[in-house]
């Protein structure tokens, strides 16, 4: 028996595009340092994501100091700087955010090529400008970046366990003859920033009131409700049925399927791999 744990620590650090593990990361009141400070949006400010556009997810963003590395096939890596004391004038449509930072016109050639299509990078300069929704479990105070409703997302390796196993049981249960040979679906579908494995029975995150990691105490704010962005094969980067398909079975209540939770930081400081963790309730 292994006690909980974190498992991995992930950053994504332009809201939409892969992103990677890291083996710390620093948890400020927004979320974890340099997550989804940056984004892709069309020229008239609309933001663009891997649900409407899936081949984002073949474009990585590495965090470097002062900035961040984008990497696509075919392409050159560019490295983006982070428009520190540039205006914040980019008109963008994003809930609770009027406007962002260009991040210049290198990397809008650079991602418009990459994606083939005109688009726009820009950057959040102050993530205290964006608050957390009382709807999605904010409390007044409460911000964060560009995620889309919180500023952490928490996943355990035996809920994505179970839900492989369903998925495996179905393949076997199905007229499809290659279902039951392919392969797990990863833990990055779900594009958590903490990962926790240990001794814990599936689901087990879903009554937990927060969870402390070392001296970062994080405190639940609701259930993590999946969208179609978890569908999409990151190899081939097309929409499958999966994990949808089989969280609806399972894992369905009031209209929408449900993996992982959505914390905010009561308190900050470092977290690192193999950290213990403690579940609050």
């Amino acid at each position: 028996m292994v006690g909980p744990h974190v498992a991995s620590v992930c950053v994504y650090p332009v809201k939409s595009l892969r992103g990677v593990d890291v083996p710390a990361a620093d948890v400020l009141a927004w979320g974890v340092q340099g997550d989804r400070r940056w984004m892709v949006v069309l020229p008239d400010g609309e933001v663009l994501t891997a649900r409407e556009l899936p081949r984002m997810l073949g474009v990585r963003a590495t965090p470097v100091d002062g900035g961040i590395r984008l990497a696509a096939a075919g392409l050159p890596d560019l490295e983006v700087a982070e428009p520190a004391g540039g205006v914040a004038d980019v008109p963008v449509g994003l809930s609770r955010l009027d406007r962002a930072t260009s991040g210049g016109p290198r990397a809008d050639a650079w991602l418009s090529e990459a994606l083939g299509r005109p688009v726009r990078l820009v950057w959040l300069d102050d993530p205290r400008r964006r608050t957390v929704s009382e709807s999605h479990g904010g409390l007044p105070g409460d911000t964060m970046a560009l995620a889309d409703a919180g500023p952490l997302l928490v996943t355990t390796v035996a809920s994505m366990a179970a839900l492989n196993g369903w998925i495996a049981d179905a393949a076997r249960e199905s007229a499809d003859p290659d279902g039951p040979s392919r392969p797990p679906l990863p833990m990055e579908r779900f594009r958590p920033n903490l990962v926790v494995g240990g001794d814990l029975e599936p689901f087990e995150e879903d009554t937990w009131a927060g969870l402390r990691v070392g001296d970062v105490e994080l405190r639940f704010s609701e259930r993590c409700d999946r969208c179609s962005l978890t569908t999409i094969d990151l190899d081939a980067l097309v929409t499958t049925k999966e994990p949808v398909r089989t969280l609806a079975r399972h894992r369905r209540a009031d209209g929408r399927t449900w993996f992982g939770v959505r914390v905010v930081p009561v308190t900050t400081g470092r977290v690192h791999v193999g950290d213990p963790v403690t579940s609050l309730r």
